[in-house]
């Protein structure tokens, strides 16, 4: 009969060890699950997201902030973004930097964003009072590139809210003060109108037909059809002359080829 050799090299687990074993590994592929894949890039979920870290970066590039410390305001709750085909054009559009213009090439739109840049300087002192929140500015911009001399009509501008942070006092504040105006330089679309940017429009030029207004309304008043001797911006006062008789007059500029006498 064989006798049984016993083998010392050989080792025999007991069973605290064997769940020791059973212990490191179930904390090891915990380990590897909890970790990402160096190869998957985190998406935004939708082109807003897209389009906020594009601004952030941007922001983080111009001025040197930290990226997620930048504050963008939530865009009204009916606005969809839509996904742009080409990198988004972010720049400054005003002197502030709390407005930022987000343009897309393709399809073409563009948005105005307001935004909080993370102080970058010594922080202010944590009981320091805090002056209250100045109201939104209202700013006048062109919808489409504008060209010098041309008569400014309602449909080509429109009115946004600036940054309230924004000094430039020579802005145009309203839709009327850009009314029957002409341009002295062209403007680009998304371009804030200034005082600079406009003048009086044309709106009688010689040799046109002028319609004259002699009198009160509420008395005698009369109009007659008058040739206009000379160009005359709105308020001006022009030479008119009477083709019938001859006879030349002098009337202020009132509107498109009409005139009220002196």
């Amino acid at each position: 009969m064989n006798s049984v050799m016993f083998n010392p090299s050989v080792k025999t687990s007991t069973p605290a060890q064997a769940l020791m074993q059973i212990l490191c590994l179930t904390v090891f592929w915990l380990l590897l699950l909890a970790t990402p894949l160096s190869g998957q890039a985190q998406t935004p979920n939708s082109p807003a997201d897209s389009m906020a870290v594009q601004v952030r970066q941007w922001l983080s590039s111009t001025h040197g902030v930290v990226a997620k410390d930048v504050v963008i305001a939530p865009l009204d709750h009916r606005l969809k973004v839509q996904a742009c085909q080409k990198p988004l054009v972010v720049d400054h559009p005003f002197a502030s930097k709390e407005t930022v213009r987000v343009r897309c090439p393709e399809p073409v739109w563009q948005l105005y964003l307001q935004v909080s840049l993370p102080a970058v300087g010594p922080a202010a002192p944590a009981n320091a009072s805090k002056s209250p929140a100045a109201p939104a500015k209202t700013v006048v911009v062109a919808k489409r590139l504008l060209q010098r001399g041309v008569v400014l009509q309602a449909d080509m501008l429109e009115e946004v809210q600036a940054s309230p942070g924004n000094a430039d006092t020579q802005l145009l504040s309203s839709l009327k003060d850009a009314q029957q105006a002409e341009l002295t330089r062209d403007i680009a679309a998304g371009q804030a109108l200034r005082i600079s940017d406009i003048r009086r429009a044309v709106m009688v030029k010689q040799g046109q037909s002028v319609m004259l207004t002699v009198g009160e309304k509420s008395e005698f008043q009369i109009t007659v059809r008058m040739e206009a001797m000379q160009d005359g911006r709105m308020g001006e006062q022009v030479k008119l002359k009477n083709p019938d008789s001859g006879k030349q007059v002098s009337g202020v500029v009132t509107g498109p080829n009409t005139a009220k006498g002196l």
